[in-house]
């Protein structure tokens, strides 16, 4: 188990989908499905209806990143388009990672919270 303060962990713990007290527990059973509880130490993941509202945050900050991303990169690739098609290129490259973002959106609104309000 790592040291639960240390920021190396707890962006280790991020990147890997881990539990926000553990580091260790996965947060995810499935593409979509969420465990009920961490199967390492038992930290409660699913809550009150509307816990996870303050992840569309995260969610739409990672989504726009992704998308001016993409922008950026149909821009030199292909620099004589016009804007809206980088705009749809960049649409298009960004749906297939929708679930991957819906995932992480999730792990970091918990590890948020877990920051904020460890004895929650």
């Amino acid at each position: 188990m790592a040291a639960e303060g240390t920021l190396r962990a707890r962006v280790r713990a991020i990147a890997l989908l881990r539990c926000p007290r553990c580091y260790e527990g996965r947060v995810f059973r499935g593409p979509l499905q969420m465990n009920e509880v961490c199967p390492v130490c038992g930290l409660k993941f699913t809550r009150e209806t509307g816990y996870f509202l303050g992840a569309m945050y995260f969610s739409y900050t990672l989504g726009m990143i992704l998308i001016a991303l993409f922008m950026l990169l149909a821009y030199l690739i292909f620099p004589h388009w016009r804007l809206y098609q980088h705009f749809l290129l960049a649409w298009v490259a960004f749906l297939p990672l929708v679930p991957a973002v819906f995932r992480y959106s999730r792990v970091m609104w918990l590890h948020f919270d877990r920051y904020f309000d460890p004895d929650a």
